[in-house]
């Protein structure tokens, strides 16, 4: 399984007036000290994408014929056209299909949050940051690819922070002076014409 975490779990009997037990509560709390980060693995593969058209059936070759280029793909579109299922299938048809797939929507995050959530911060970054840090989308996504959804909705200064990861494969954490090298494959989408 992708999807677990450690927890420490704690089981209470419920006793009617008899003392037979009739029901246990269980309480599930995170054990922090080994927190493993995964990330669900994507379904969509090209097998699942159906289509007869000529037009569609040589974006999906297409598609496959880049799934192991280590160039950032750019998949633009409507919303609700589909664009996450084909990062998905790209993904899986990849060489790094059994690494991690983070999906990020650039538009649901707060402008002020955007940095942490891609980069991570370390601990005492900022007034409320979790204590021992946190890591950041694109160091869950290491190895594997991430998929940066609704890039156009992505603030212009994050933008230049996000050029030095595609030059220089490498991130820094808020508050940290060390550079973390990373190796992502980079899937953007967005339904904007980023020309306009």
């Amino acid at each position: 399984l992708r999807n677990h975490f450690h927890c420490q779990m704690t089981a209470s009997p419920i006793y009617n007036p008899q003392d037979d037990s009739i029901e246990i509560v269980f309480v599930l709390k995170e054990d922090q000290s080994k927190k493993i980060v995964k990330s669900e693995q994507p379904y969509y593969t090209f097998d699942k994408i159906m289509g007869a058209d000529s037009h569609f059936v040589s974006t999906i070759e297409y598609a496959k014929k880049i799934s192991n280029n280590r160039s950032t793909i750019l998949i633009l579109g409507e919303s609700g056209c589909g664009k996450e299922v084909f990062a998905q299938a790209i993904h899986n048809f990849s060489k790094r299909v059994d690494e991690p797939f983070v999906a990020i929507n650039c538009g649901a995050i707060p402008n002020q949050l955007i940095e942490s959530e891609l980069f991570g911060y370390e601990e005492g970054a900022y007034t409320g940051a979790k204590k021992g840090g946190n890591i950041g989308k694109f160091e869950q996504a290491n190895n594997g690819t991430i998929m940066l959804d609704e890039i156009g909705e992505m603030p212009l200064d994050m933008q230049t922070r996000l050029l030095r990861v595609l030059q220089e494969n490498v991130i820094t954490r808020i508050g940290s002076q060390r550079s973390i090298p990373i190796d992502v494959r980079i899937i953007a989408a967005t339904n904007k014409d980023l020309k306009k």
